[in-house]
């Protein structure tokens, strides 16, 4: 058995977010003690990594929360699981092209020279007016 503090600590998981994943039904609720503390079982250990590794490569909540259900079934097809996997893949990857244009266009923005003064500032301007950008970020 873990207290909330317990299995805070060996999953790296705040203890609020512990009680956020609770109220959601990500993880089961806990048995309490006659003092009212929450005592969560192996398997709820075993749930609150899963969550945070998940959570950790980006997986939303929804997607979570369908994956759980799918480990609760473990005689169901791995297609799902799959799919899941790779709809967030194409996600990051778009997310990485984004960053790589945003970073092009900042390294461009952070040389521009200009007379050191605010009034004459290329980087202000540059955030001023979405014109003077090179390209499409």
């Amino acid at each position: 058995m873990y207290l909330i503090g317990e299995l805070s600590k060996q999953t790296g998981v705040k203890i609020p977010t512990i009680r956020y994943y609770e109220e959601m039904g990500l993880i089961e609720k806990p048995h309490r003690t006659s003092g009212n503390q929450r005592q969560y079982e192996k398997e709820g250990l075993e749930r609150l990594s899963f969550i945070k590794h998940a959570r950790d490569l980006g997986l939303s909540i929804e997607d979570i929360r369908e994956l759980v259900d799918l480990s609760s079934s473990p005689e169901k097809s791995c297609k799902q699981a799959h799919e899941i996997a790779h709809h967030h893949l194409q996600f990051i990857k778009t997310k990485i092209s984004k960053l790589r244009r945003l970073e092009k266009e900042l390294k461009r923005v952070a040389l521009l020279d200009d007379e050191g003064h605010v009034g004459k500032c290329k980087i202000i301007a540059s955030l001023a007016d979405h014109r003077l950008c090179k390209g499409e970020h």
